[in-house]
């Protein structure tokens, strides 16, 4: 009798000598799996009625687990040694991670390396977290293991032991659907964190970011058309400059707010690379060849959403360039944002006694000892929200500079500030536009105003009469308080020159106001007509 082999070793020697043997035994092995007779589904209905504790179990020994929560062994260990702060985390990815596990198992079943009931049950739990209905059971927080392991098996624990509980098990027992074996199938936590991480945030991009600074840029184009020969008096360090219209103001705004529009769409393009199909280190130990290629095929299709493998697995694990880019692009938006409201809340500051050339909407009481006052709380929220991304972004730049060797280990903090960031821009946009923006009407009155008290139209003079004449008008003007026209008639200027030269409208356009105009006008170099 032949002696016994090494555990395994038998089956190495076949393929070795045999390997179309051994390729025929391993496909008809995979055949019968997927003809498995499936057992019966329940329609059981989200909740566990238990109270007290149960026993789960994993690599470490035995732990008791909320007897009402469908977690495991080790998300409750997380919840115990990582017990920092209040920032749980986010949501959105678990909703990620659900598709992050349907997809694996549905190119799991079709390859014939799970069942094909096994595949199809694991997809139906994942729709349940993907649509929120399981979030009660992702309580862990962002301050945990750096490359996301105790996430990824929270998800993983909660599948499997909602997929027990739709077929009347025992939960904690793991099986027929186990953790690690089933769910996290040609997975691990380096490569499929991180792919849910991209997909969390391409999901809160286009979803709400860029929807929502689309409405934005177009409330602002709006009021720059509404407004667009309407005159008023530029500024420059904060001093009177020459005039320009209100729609051009405006314009600008919105012209800033289109290219951070383009910023972040360029960046957003690096995280449809996803990393799944790398498995620990890049290598793709334990998956087919060609898993993660499928598995980014299948998101894609799962999603609407244009995800593909990453070129180089490697660079996708070790790093988290493309969010710290992204993150880059989230504070380039928060800049042309910051100024757009802090421009509002000056322009609107009065009613008496500030610029108030824009009248802001009246949304509620501004102080709770001073009646009838109104604030720009609207413009001062989103300032607020632009310099705590701007934080973000600084935490997230540190973060993604901390990938050693094979894995960047810091990645729950960059996706907590990355959606946090994105959520907070997307509903101050939202707030600003609808209460603030669509609300704002001008002050007339003011403007027009300050456009015939304005000095610096002066500057339309100069090519006609000379700068340094020019400048002696405005000082004449200020020191005498006299208006522009006065102090020119009173300085030698002839009324039709200066009628003609100084018309507001005019000087909002490019060309030199004084183009037609007599060069005699400017006299000896330096005379004056005032004697000043």
């Amino acid at each position: 009798m032949a002696a016994a082999l090494p555990a395994g070793q038998g089956i190495l020697t076949v393929a070795a000598r045999h390997p179309r043997r051994a390729r025929e035994t391993a496909g008809e092995t995979a055949r019968e799996a997927v003809r498995e007779t499936a057992p019966e589904i329940g329609d059981v209905p989200i909740g566990l009625r238990a109270s007290g504790t149960r026993t789960e179990s994993d690599s470490m020994g035995e732990i008791q687990v909320p007897a009402d929560h469908y977690w495991g062994a080790q998300t409750q260990r997380s919840l115990v040694h990582f017990d920092i702060g209040e920032d749980r985390m986010p949501k959105a990815v678990y909703h990620a991670y659900g598709v992050v596990k349907k997809a694996a198992a549905l190119v799991n079943g079709e390859a014939g390396r799970l069942p094909a009931w096994k595949a199809a049950l694991i997809g139906r739990v994942c729709d349940e977290v993907v649509a929120g209905d399981l979030d009660a059971e992702f309580p862990l927080y962002v301050w945990q293991t750096g490359s996301g392991t105790q996430s990824n098996m929270n998800v993983n624990e909660v599948i499997s032991n909602r997929a027990i509980q739709l077929l009347g098990g025992r939960l904690g027992a793991k099986e027929p659907i186990h953790p690690n074996d089933h769910v996290n199938m040609g997975q691990s936590s380096n490569d499929t964190f991180v792919t849910a991480m991209h997909i969390a945030a391409v999901q809160a991009a286009t979803g709400r970011l860029l929807p929502a600074l689309e409405r934005l840029r177009g409330a602002a184009e709006a009021r720059g058309r509404e407004w667009e020969h309407v005159v008023k008096i530029g500024r420059t360090h904060l001093e009177d400059a020459t005039p320009l219209t209100v729609g051009q103001e405006w314009s600008g705004y919105a012209a800033q707010l289109k290219d951070a529009d383009d910023n972040l769409r360029h960046a957003l393009a690096g995280l449809y690379r996803l990393a799944i199909g790398g498995t620990a280190v890049g290598t793709g130990l334990n998956a087919p060849p060609g898993f993660g290629d499928v598995a980014a095929a299948r998101i894609a299709a799962l999603t609407g959403l244009a995800f593909t493998g990453a070129p180089n697995a490697f660079a996708a694990q070790a790093s988290c360039d493309a969010l710290v880019r992204f993150s880059a692009a989230l504070r380039t938006l928060a800049v042309p944002l910051f100024k757009f409201a802090d421009d509002m809340r000056w322009l609107g500051s009065g009613p008496r006694t500030g610029l108030h050339e824009l009248v802001l909407p009246a949304n509620e009481p501004g102080s709770s000892i001073m009646p009838g006052k109104v604030n720009p709380t609207q413009a001062e929220a989103v300032l607020m929200v632009c310099v705590q991304v701007t934080g973000n972004d600084t935490a997230v730049s540190m973060a993604g500079a901390e990938g050693n060797f094979e894995l960047n280990a810091f990645r729950p903090v960059i996706i907590d500030n990355v959606l946090r960031s994105t959520r907070l821009l997307a509903d101050a946009m939202d707030h600003f536009r609808a209460y603030l923006v669509e609300g704002v009407r001008l002050d007339t009155a003011r403007l027009e105003d300050n456009v015939g008290r304005s000095l610096m139209m002066v500057t339309a003079l100069s090519p006609a009469i000379g700068y340094d004449r020019a400048a002696r008008i405005a000082h004449r003007a200020l020191r005498e308080d006299l208006t522009l026209k006065d102090a020119a008639l009173r300085s030698g200027v002839e009324e039709a020159l200066y009628d003609r030269v100084v018309d507001p409208e005019r000087l909002t356009r490019p060309g030199v106001a004084a183009a037609d105009s007599a060069n005699g006008d400017r006299g000896p170099a330096g005379a004056e007509a005032d004697g000043s």
